[in-house]
């Protein structure tokens, strides 16, 4: 087997954050969210056997929700990646961080556990950690539906958002790196001023 290198997986990553269709054709909620609205609120079960509630982190820590399209694929492998193996520069922060995706449980926990990831054809193996963060499943489709990340294709749009201590939507992140996404969520959270994690 063929492994990816870091330049063939950030080819891979470029090629299918630019194939998503753009938000205005592919949301089916009537009211887009916005900076500032309160999160929906979501109880999910979770890779780690956990169900997380939202609203348990109000007034407590901020809350990154990490919506990928599909486990087990290029680009959500590649985001996966990131997350397992610099979670350290996102765990510096008061934050509790999820990806989410409208998988059922059993896919998730699956993709959760993959040391290793084949993609198929020549596109190779994508070596990855264990994710040390719950994967949260959504396989009814209502708080993707709520968070209006829900395409056209019946699967989530990569987009993040950052959701503060008081439960409001602090940023909504659109366009994602899969290859970067840790460097690039502990650097949303510093511009957020995001408090530092409790020792």
């Amino acid at each position: 087997m063929r492994f990816l290198t870091t330049a063939a997986l950030v080819a891979i990553a470029a090629a299918t954050a630019s194939a998503q269709a753009p938000a205005t054709s592919t949301t089916t909620t009537t009211a887009e969210l916005k900076v500032g609205d309160q999160a929906p609120d979501f109880s999910l079960q979770a890779s780690d056997g956990k169900t997380y509630k939202l609203s348990d982190f109000k007034g407590k820590k901020a809350v990154v929700v990490a919506w990928f399209p599909k486990a087990l694929t290029a680009g959500c492998t590649i985001e996966c990646k990131s997350l397992a193996e610099h979670g350290d520069m996102i765990r510096k922060y008061n934050v509790e961080y999820f990806m989410a995706s409208v998988d059922p449980i059993d896919k998730n926990i699956e993709f959760a556990k993959a040391k290793s990831v084949d993609l198929g054809g020549t596109r190779g193996v994508v070596e990855k950690k264990e994710a040390d963060f719950p994967i949260l499943s959504d396989p009814t489709k209502a708080t993707a539906t709520a968070y209006g990340v829900l395409g056209q294709s019946g699967v989530a749009n990569r987009w993040t958002f950052y959701i503060g201590k008081d439960g409001k939507i602090q940023a909504i992140e659109k366009t994602i790196k899969p290859a970067t996404s840790a460097e690039d969520m502990a650097a949303k959270l510093g511009e957020l001023n995001v408090e530092p994690a409790k020792k």
